[in-house]
């Protein structure tokens, strides 16, 4: 059963709302494509969203600044040449590396992913030569010791398998287990993709009004209160607890549009697979934790983007994991019901992968 907000009494302002959470959508930093392990001691905050350990072992002294392509990025470097950070030109993804965390769903599979890459969102896009600016040097050095809730702790606070409930000063549950939508009755087989109903966007999960910056008012449906689909979870995930802004539409303009094509195709940052077409994607190399992952899950659509999820990185079996709102766990998973939850091999999502961008 889900949890009746006060909100239905009284609605709070979107004001009130944003205040509330405004600690958590602190900026971060970027991450690199191999990640050095420092970690050994203990990390200690149940919001981490995983078991943790690890030490601020080559986060102090001098660091240095590296200029790679394809994607053009910065990469900061310890000491000792491991790497700090990585900073993706046109987008404000950041990821750092810090205390190792092990994410996990025995609900739904055996897997689990041990990353030490911390996913946050920077306060402007990157451009190279930006270490130079005058905000970088004091953000970056609280950012490299930071361990408050990152993108993935965030995600895993709406975790289908459990996830407890957070509500702000006006009684809005703003995190806690969501799940996908309501249940569908034309559907009987419980691993159908249809068979909870999508359209619940993040204000239907938060059950508030929402305005947009074009002057769009809209108004959750009771039926979805505590429901996201998969692009509305990304939304309340980037966009209503990390700050990137959101818009109402399918089309061009200033950050995450509703759909899961619209994003791929429109939504901020940059792509680092494009779309072209029928074919798999299969330039994994490319991905860095936090890249949202575009897939064509519709079988006489095989060019039409469809589902969208989170790249975690590698899992405890070296596959490549995602995390995403589906119906078949009835919400955020990370697991391998109906399909699993990977980018390699030849499993439904892994064919149906077609895309990924870094916002």
């Amino acid at each position: 059963m889900h949890s009746q907000p006060a909100a239905r009494r009284s609605r709070p302002t979107r004001r009130a709302l944003l205040g509330t959470i405004a600690g958590v959508a602190a900026a971060g930093v970027a991450g690199g494509y191999a990640w050095d392990h420092f970690g050994h001691g203990s990390s200690g905050s149940d919001d981490l969203g995983g078991t943790g350990t690890g030490s601020s072992a080559g986060r102090t002294g001098k660091h240095t600044f590296e200029r790679l392509s394809a994607p053009d990025r910065t990469v900061v470097r310890a000491a000792d040449g491991g790497t700090l950070a990585t900073f993706t030109d046109g987008a404000r993804t950041a990821v750092l590396t810090g205390p190792a965390r092990t994410f996990s769903e025995p609900r739904t599979t055996e897997s689990k992913v041990t990353t030490d890459a911390w996913v946050r969102v920077l306060p402007h896009t990157w451009q190279r030569g930006m270490e130079k600016s005058a905000w970088f040097t004091g953000w970056f050095s609280k950012a490299l010791g930071d361990t408050s809730p990152d993108v993935f702790a965030v995600a895993f606070q709406y975790s289908s398998a459990g996830a407890r409930d957070k509500h702000n000063a006006d009684g809005v549950r703003y995190a806690g287990t969501a799940h996908f939508g309501p249940r569908n009755s034309k559907v009987t087989n419980p691993l159908d993709f249809a068979y909870y109903d999508e359209q619940s966007d993040f204000y239907d999960y938060l059950g508030v009004p929402w305005d947009f910056p074009d002057g769009t008012r809209v108004q959750p449906e009771q039926a979805r209160y505590g429901d996201v689909d998969c692009s509305g979870f990304q939304r309340l995930v980037w966009g209503y607890r990390m700050g990137i802004p959101l818009h109402n539409t399918n089309t061009k303009g200033v950050g995450l549009p509703r759909r899961a094509f619209a994003i791929a195709a429109y939504g901020p940052g940059r792509l680092v697979i494009p779309h072209t077409g029928k074919q798999q994607a299969t330039d994994l190399g490319t991905l860095q934790p936090g890249d949202l992952v575009f897939f064509a899950i519709i079988k006489d659509r095989p060019n039409f983007i469809d589902h969208v999820g989170i790249y975690m990185g590698l899992d405890d079996q070296g596959r490549h994991r995602f995390y995403s709102s589906r119906s078949a766990a009835n919400g955020p998973t990370m697991g391998d019901l109906s399909g699993h939850a990977l980018l390699d091999g030849t499993d439904f999502y892994a064919r149906g992968f077609r895309a990924a961008r870094r916002l």
